[in-house]
């Protein structure tokens, strides 16, 4: 993988069905009928109140202006004579009337659509049509002969109308009544009014139409450009297919925006960080500074110790149409591999010093051999005397009497073969205590390893401080179940932080105390069991390099809890009794 911000690659598409349209179109006709039923039914409604009103409006007037004709000396006198009359006036003498003339000047000066004036038997004295003169109205006069006003929408002779209908009283007699006046509109003054008052509502409608029309298209646009241009279903697909992938996977995976919130976390990544809520909280608040620090490198991968676990990070940024959108982050569990790696790496080192060994004891066979064939027994028998006073193979590492501990014993008298091969006396400090027996050899021999190593490649990276030959020492001393170790070289010593993260952009690691996170991820191991590892000096001018120092709790088992024996390669020889 390269450093670069990873892009996107473009969406597998999902085939639609044949003739479905796009969801985005779909939308935005939906949004634009909801509007236009919407405007249809708020005009309809408007339109429909207003009808109500102007109705019961209209058959106010016509009721006042049907008081008023009935209220006139003129027209009570008339109906009363003619209800009195015993022989009434003939169609023609009505027609002529001055009823009949009155009721059709109040009809030109109102605008109704009739005025009729009828006797107390219901018949027509004054109508808009003359030859309807002196016949029975068309609708029931009751109400109005019983004294009652009336309103109401019916159908006449003239087709519907808002009435009115009112009595005609008495002069003489008020309590009496004589007659009816009926008053109506026609129908097309009350919609004329209506469509007149409805018109500025109904271009509101339509302007809101086209308001809904532009904003259903503007969502349909943003909608289109959120989803990438997938429809639902492709949506629905690919949450499947996430689903199924982020917990499918065995690698944790850990997702972020450019806010540096968490947005994906898949069930192993939750498993190997020790979280159980991540998505939509801070990845610093999640995981803590230190991760949400590595994860929030462009770029960055490594190993990392945390709790039990040893994980590998790697975290790339994620950019789409040229413009950052976020990060991924890959978590591994590298637990066991390291546990594997560690386990080879001790005996890797201990299969060094054993070929060392070997090719010593070889050299002593071959001598002993040619000795023998050469008949030499009284030679070859003081040569093996003098074999077995100086002891067995030893390996190239002073003080090594003073480590009583078997692995550790063995552990760096291996490495002393390798410090040995590279021009580096590797030796035991005066002031070391090793007794008892390791409880966690892989997690000492991976910490103690990483120092000894750094303090090689320092001591021939560099001129001793002395002046004298490369050189690395190490102490050890165990305090009750406590171990404490200390690495001090002959190089030129450190500048700066040693324990400070770095990227290995160039796929090499600093030789010199440095090891890419070596010390780094040593230190996270001696924390995990509760110790520590630290920097005890950067170098003394003319004296040494740099001192590491190592705090071990509960590391070994004392003497009388654990099996303490001589390893090989120690000074002094064990003897069967």
């Amino acid at each position: 993988m390269t450093d670069e911000a990873q892009p996107i690659p473009s969406l597998p598409r999902r085939r639609r069905s044949g003739g479905a349209r796009p969801f985005t179109r779909q939308m935005f006709w939906l949004i634009l009928a909801a509007m236009a039923l919407v405007g249809v039914v708020m005009t309809a409604l408007f339109a429909w109140t207003g009808f109500q009103r102007l109705v019961q409006q209209t058959q106010a007037s016509a009721l006042h202006i049907a008081q008023t004709v009935a209220a006139d000396p003129s027209v009570r006198e008339a109906a009363e004579r003619e209800s009195d009359r015993a022989v009434p006036l003939s169609d023609a003498q009505l027609v002529d009337s001055d009823v009949a003339e009155y009721a059709s000047d109040v009809e030109d000066r109102t605008g109704a659509l009739f005025v009729v004036v009828t006797d107390d038997s219901g018949r027509r004295l004054a109508h808009p049509d003359e030859d309807r003169i002196g016949d029975p109205v068309s609708t029931s006069p009751e109400s109005a002969l019983a004294g009652e006003e009336t309103v109401s929408w019916e159908r006449g002779t003239l087709g519907d109308s808002a009435r009115a209908k009112v009595p005609i009283r008495s002069l003489d007699d008020p309590d009496r009544v004589v007659g009816e006046v009926s008053v109506g509109f026609a129908p097309s003054r009350v919609w004329a009014t209506v469509a007149a008052d409805a018109a500025p509502v109904g271009l509101a409608a339509v302007f809101a139409l086209l308001v809904g029309a532009l904003a259903a298209w503007i969502i349909a646009r943003r909608l289109r450009r959120d989803t990438l241009g997938l429809e639902p279903d492709e949506l629905l697909g690919l949450a499947l297919d996430q689903e199924a992938v982020l917990g499918g996977v065995g690698d944790g995976v850990l997702g972020t925006d450019v806010g540096g919130r968490v947005t994906v976390a898949n069930p192993r990544a939750l498993e190997l960080l020790g979280i159980s809520d991540a998505v939509g909280r801070p990845l610093a608040a999640v995981v803590g500074g230190d991760i949400a620090a590595l994860l929030a490198d462009d770029g960055v991968s490594g190993p990392l110790v945390h709790g039990d676990r040893v994980l590998f990070l790697e975290s790339r940024p994620v950019n789409r149409d040229g413009r950052r959108i976020g990060r991924v982050a890959i978590v591994r569990d590298r637990t066991d591999v390291e546990a594997l790696s560690r386990r080879l790496t001790a005996v890797e080192t201990l299969g060094n010093a054993l070929r060392a060994q070997r090719h010593e004891f070889a050299n002593r066979l071959h001598v002993l051999s040619g000795l023998l064939r050469n008949n030499d027994v009284e030679e070859a028998s003081d040569y093996l005397a003098g074999v077995v006073g100086i002891g067995p193979v030893r390996f190239p590492l002073e003080n090594a009497d003073l480590i009583r501990e078997p692995f550790l014993q063995a552990f760096l008298g291996a490495k002393g073969v390798e410090a040995e091969e590279r021009g580096v006396r590797l030796r035991i400090g005066n002031d070391t205590d090793a007794h008892g027996s390791l409880r966690q050899p892989d997690d000492v021999t991976t910490i103690l390893g990483n120092l000894v190593d750094n303090g090689i490649d320092a001591a021939v990276e560099s001129p001793a401080a002395d002046g004298g030959d490369a050189w690395v020492e190490v102490e050890a001393l165990v305090d009750g179940e406590d171990l404490y170790l200390s690495v001090m070289d002959s190089g030129v010593g450190v500048s700066g932080d040693p324990f400070a993260q770095r990227r290995e952009r160039d796929g090499r690691s600093d030789p010199v105390h440095g090891h890419g996170i070596g010390l780094p991820l040593s230190r996270d191991i001696a924390r995990r069991s509760g110790g520590d590892l630290w920097l005890a000096s950067t170098g003394a001018a003319g004296r040494h390099g740099a001192v590491f120092c190592v705090r071990l709790p509960g590391a070994v088992h004392s003497d009388g809890d654990g099996v303490s024996s001589r390893a090989p390669g120690s000074n002094g020889t064990e003897e069967d009794e």
